[in-house]
C-alpha cells in the first residue's frame, strides 16, 4: 500500500518506518528542511533502540522516503497518518493548531477516496474538527479515523511490530477494510484489532495513559506511607503485584512519572472533563501528587547538609525521563537540577543518551561528565534520577574513592539496602528504611 505520514517526530518516524518494514511504500512529510535532509541522508533524528536498522534498510530498499512537500508526499496515498505535535496549552488543553492547519491544506489535494488517520493523541471530538477542515476544500470522499498509538519509549519498535491490540475508530466500510489490511501483518499471533466509534477511540488513549499514571502515583503514595509506618514498599509491591486483578507492572515506587505522554495526557483529560462540567477529582490528585513526588529527594538532601546546599557539588546520574531514550520532556531530573542550582549548588551530570538535549536547556551552567564516574569527581553527594542499567551494578569502590561523602540519594530504588549497609553508605531511597 502507499502510505503517507505527516510529521517525523517520535511517533511519525516510528510509525512510518515500521509500516515500511511490512512492505508498504511510505512517504514521511515534515516542514523542517534540515530534518528532512538528514533523514534522506540516512541520519536518524531520534534515539530509539532497534529503530535505526529498520530505518536504514527501508531507505536502502526504496520503501521509505522523506519530503517537505505535502502535495508530493500524499500523492497516491490510500492512507494519510497525521502524527503532528499536540502540545499542552497554558490551560492544559491539547493544542490542535498543527493538526487543523494540515487538515485544511489536505482538502483540495485529495484525488480519490482517502483514509485520514489521527495518530496524534487528540481530545474527543478532534476527528470531527479535522473532517470539517478537510471538507472545506475536498472534492472527493474521505473519512477521518482515530488510531491512537500506544508506544513506550525505549521499546517502541517492539510495541509497534507486536502490539497488544490495535484500536481504530472508524465507520466507513472502505476505511475499515483498508485499516484491517494495513495492520494484518502486525497481529498474526491473534492480538485483536478493536474497531469502535471514533469518539471512543479518541478517549481510549487518554483513559489508558491516565490509568497507568494513576497506578504509578498510587504506588508512590504507598511508598510515602511506608516511610512513616516503617514498612518496605518493595515488599508491598510484591504482595499486591501477584494479585492477577492488579498485575505487577507500573508498581515501582520512585520520583514520579515524566515524558511526552503521561503528563500531557492526564492534564488534557482533566481539562476535557472540565469542559463538560465534570470534575475528574482523581486526576487532579494524580497531577498534584506527581509534582510533589518529583522533588522527593530534595528534602533529605538538604537535611543531610543542614539545610544549606550553597557551595556543594552534587552528582546526578540520569537525565532522561526513563532509560533507553534521550527524551527529557517532564523529566524529574530537570526539576531537581533547577532546585539545586537555585539553592546555590553546583551540578555534575551524566546520562548515556540525553546530555545533548539537556545542554540545550542548561547550557554551561552544569558540568556534563564523560561517564558516570567522571560525574563523581569532587562531588559531595550522588543523586540517581533515571534507572539506566549501567547505574544498577556500578563499581562501588570507585564511588567510595571519589565521593567526598559516602551518601546516595536514590530516586529509583536501584540498590539493595543490606548491600548499602555492608558497604557503609548512608543511603536514601523511596518507601524504604534509611540506611545510616
Amino acid at each position: 500500500m502507499k502510505i503517507a505520514v505527516v510529521g517525523t517526530g517520535y511517533v511519525g518516524l516510528v510509525t512510518g518506518t515500521c509500516f515500511a518494514e511490512t512492505g508498504n511504500h511510505v512517504t514521511c512529510i515534515d516542514i523542517d528542511e534540515k530534518k528532512v535532509e538528514k533523514l534522506n541522508n540516512k541520519q536518524i533524528t531520534i534515539y530509539e533502540p532497534g529503530l535505526e536498522a529498520l530505518f536504514e534498510r527501508n531507505i536502502r530498499q526504496g520503501r521509505l522516503e522523506f519530503t517537505t512537500s505535502l502535495k508530493e508526499g500524499i500523492k497516491g496515498a490510500q492512507i494519510i497518518f497525521l502524527a503532528l505535535p499536540t502540545p499542552p496549552g497554558e490551560d492544559g488543553s491539547a493544542d490542535l493548531q498543527y493538526v487543523l492547519r494540515v487538515a485544511e491544506d489536505l482538502g483540495p489535494m485529495l484525488e480519490e477516496f482517502t483514509v485520514i488517520v489521527d495518530k496524534s493523541t487528540v481530545p474527543v471530538g478532534t476527528a470531527e474538527k479535522v473532517t470539517a477542515k478537510v471538507s472545506e476544500g475536498a472534492n472527493v470522499d474521505f473519512e477521518v479515523v482515530s488510531n491512537p498509538e500506544f508506544l513506550r519509549e525505549g521499546v517502541a519498535v517492539d510495541d509497534f511490530m507486536k502490539p497488544d491490540r490495535v484500536v481504530i475508530g472508524a465507520e466507513e466500510p472502505r476505511s475499515i477494510k483498508l485499516m484491517e489490511k494495513l495492520y494484518a501483518p502486525f497481529v498474526r499471533q491473534g492480538n485483536p484489532i478493536i474497531f469502535m466509534d471514533v469518539r471512543s477511540a479518541e478517549l481510549t488513549k487518554y483513559a489508558a495513559n491516565s490509568f497507568l499514571a494513576t497506578k504509578i502515583t498510587f504506588m508512590n503514595e504507598i511508598a510515602n506511607l511506608c516511610e512513616l509506618m516503617g514498612a518496605d514498599v518493595d515488599k508491598v509491591r510484591k504482595g499486591i503485584g501477584t494479585d492477577s486483578r492488579i498485575g505487577n507492572r507500573f508498581l515501582f515506587a520512585g520520583i514520579g512519572y515524566g515524558g511526552s505522554c503521561f503528563p500531557k495526557d492526564v492534564q488534557a483529560l482533566a481539562k476535557s472533563s472540565s469542559e463538560v462540567n465534570y470534575d475528574f477529582r482523581i486526576l487532579n490528585s494524580v497531577m498534584d501528587v506527581n509534582q510533589h513526588q518529583k522533588q522527593k529527594m530534595i528534602a533529605p538532601l538538604k537535611k543531610y547538609f543542614d539545610g544549606d546546599l550553597s557551595g556543594k557539588t552534587i552528582a546526578v546520574w540520569g537525565l532522561a525521563f526513563k532509560p533507553y531514550t534521550d527524551d527529557i520532556r517532564e523529566a524529574p531530573a530537570l526539576e531537581n537540577i533547577r532546585i539545586l542550582l537555585d539553592s546555590g549548588a553546583k551540578v555534575k551530570a551524566y546520562d548515556p543518551e540525553a546530555m545533548d538535549n539537556v545542554k540545550e536547556v542548561f547550557g554551561d551552567s552544569i558540568y556534563f561528565a564523560s561517564d558516570q564516574y567522571d560525574a563523581l569527581q569532587g562531588t559531595d553527594a550522588l543523586m540517581i534520577m533515571t534507572e539506566w542499567p549501567i547505574f544498577r551494578t556500578p563499581e562501588f569502590e570507585k564511588i567510595v574513592g571519589t565521593l567526598k561523602n559516602k551518601v546516595i540519594f536514590d530516586g529509583r530504588n536501584l540498590y539493595d539496602l543490606d548491600q548499602m549497609e555492608e558497604l557503609g553508605f548512608e543511603y536514601y531511597s523511596v518507601g524504604r528504611r534509611i540506611v545510616k
